[in-house]
């Protein structure tokens, strides 16, 4: 199968709101499938709005938006008035990169450093995962992320086999595979796969960029039943993609299986569905407004 080759120019809808809704229009650009989120000003106690990005290959309806962004304001809590703006534009890739590299530092997540490749971080005895920033690809900054590279420091065995469930930049399938490597594991069954073709471009370079491409095997498209079976499994999604497809997923973890995308408000939703698989007893992480759960296939009850 030859690469499609990746986009330069991408579509953005940029929505100024109260600090306070930022995380609800975060939501509504997953719900449309957006390639990717970002967050102005999210951090600065002195600002009275906060720019929410959304990145698209191309833009969605206004009249899907709309509701969307309706329909996530009220899982919040939120009325309208929350919303100062929206506007919408194209953006040139190296433009969006120029931004990007005033701002953007190493972060440390549990056991891990991640990195754009401009810096060299004093990683001490933690491991560096470099991220090549492209877009709206992701950075490991977001809570989502945070949580599930936390289960995997936590949860993960050095030697496990390993599937990423909506890889996105590689970033969770490069960090277990750099703990392979530190304890000379090199040879690891690793799978990492999305049904977006830019992410899996992305994927592969930033894991060409940390020395670990040849150890993972990034595919295009979802699993299936004929997805063979993985130690570890991360699926970093979003509820309404999880919840078709949970008896899936769950069917490919022979020992750990990390979910995330989930807001704290679907947390009940989450463990009842995993329940009625007879996983009672899945352990909950949070941060910010959101949850990632660690189910352990040890504890399902027949």
């Amino acid at each position: 199968m030859s690469e499609p080759e990746l986009k330069l120019k991408w579509f953005a809808i940029e929505i100024t709101v109260e600090p306070e809704a930022a995380e609800a229009i975060e939501y509504a650009f997953n719900s449309l499938e957006s390639l990717g989120t970002e967050i102005n000003h999210l951090r600065k106690s002195d600002v009275e709005g906060v720019t929410v990005i959304g990145y698209f290959n191309d833009l969605p309806d206004d009249e899907i938006v709309q509701d969307e962004i309706h329909y996530a304001l009220r899982i919040y809590g939120l009325d309208e008035n929350a919303i100062a703006s929206v506007e919408r534009h194209e953006v040139v890739d190296q433009d969006w990169l120029v931004e990007w590299k005033k701002h953007w530092k190493p972060s440390e997540v549990a056991g891990f450093i991640i990195s754009p490749p401009w810096e060299t971080p004093d990683a001490g005895d933690k491991i560096v995962i470099f991220i090549e920033p492209n877009m709206a690809f992701g950075t490991g900054t977001h809570e989502t992320t945070q949580l599930c590279l936390t289960a995997i420091d936590k949860n993960y065995v050095a030697g496990e086999s390993f599937l990423d469930i909506g890889t996105g930049t590689g970033i969770l399938s490069i960090a277990a595979a750099k703990l392979n490597a530190a304890e000379g594991y090199p040879d690891v069954e690793m799978y990492a796969c999305d049904t977006d073709n830019d992410s899996i471009l992305i994927a592969i370079d930033n894991a060409k960029l940390n020395g670990v491409a040849d150890t993972i095997d990034f595919h295009i498209g979802p699993i299936t039943d004929a997805t063979p079976e993985f130690d570890f499994v991360c699926a970093n999604l979003t509820l309404d993609v999880i919840l078709p497809n949970l008896e899936l997923i769950l069917s490919k973890s022979k020992r750990i299986l990390i979910l995330s995308g989930i807001l704290v408000t679907q947390q009940a939703e989450i463990l009842a569905a995993l329940a009625s698989f007879g996983h009672g007893n899945a352990e909950v992480a949070r941060s910010g407004e959101w949850i990632s759960v660690t189910v352990k296939a040890g504890d399902r009850k027949t």
